[in-house]
């Protein structure tokens, strides 16, 4: 089975499975924003709280750790719509949920409103929190606090190469440079 985040366990290398919990913390000087473990990299969970959301939408890409595919860097859709955006992780759901080479953010513009899927499986979302909180309790996730596990691995693995290649073929995406903190430290490459 594919996964993205790994941890140890009795000296083997197992899969990290956060347990669905969400909290709320500060958000680096701006407020308040949630964080929520997503169990084994469920699409779903980054999906149902982009439905609390009022298009049009921006998809960042952020590509910290290629395999050959392309350049690192941010990569920034186009103007969405909501079938748009639908379609987009339907098609790259699998990718999106067992490789740590990359973080998927969504912005909503009209509402300020900004989710982000990180490497670690974990979803910060900054916006409407009441909505967010609601589309996590639908999930049947509770209030508690998700951690990262340490020490920990990441998977960036060969057999999603052609679809990292396709994910960046999918819009006529504007790169800018990755920022420092978007730069990854420790990897394991195609395991």
């Amino acid at each position: 089975m594919s996964f993205k985040l790994g941890h140890e366990v009795d000296g083997e290398w197992v899969e990290h499975i956060h347990a669905r919990t969400f909290g709320t913390e500060p958000a680096n000087g701006h407020g308040t924003r949630i964080v929520a473990g997503v169990p084994r990299g469920d699409i779903k969970v980054f999906a149902n709280l982009i439905d609390f959301l009022t298009p049009p939408f921006f998809l960042l890409y952020l590509l910290h750790t290629p395999r050959g595919e392309g350049e690192s860097g941010r990569y920034q859709s186009p103007e969405l719509n909501g079938i748009e955006v639908r379609a987009f992780l339907k098609r790259f759901a699998a990718f999106l949920s067992s490789d740590a080479r990359h973080d998927i953010w969504i912005h909503s513009p009209s509402e300020q409103a900004t989710i982000v899927w990180d490497r670690h499986n974990l979803i910060f979302a900054y916006g409407p929190l009441a909505r967010f909180e609601s589309a996590l309790r639908s999930l049947g996730f509770v209030v508690g606090q998700p951690r990262t596990p340490s020490p920990h691995e990441h998977h960036y693995r060969p057999e999603f190469d052609g679809e990292a290649a396709a994910i960046l073929q999918a819009f006529d995406w504007r790169r800018m440079p990755l920022h420092p903190e978007d730069e990854q430290l420790q990897s394991k490459i195609g395991a």
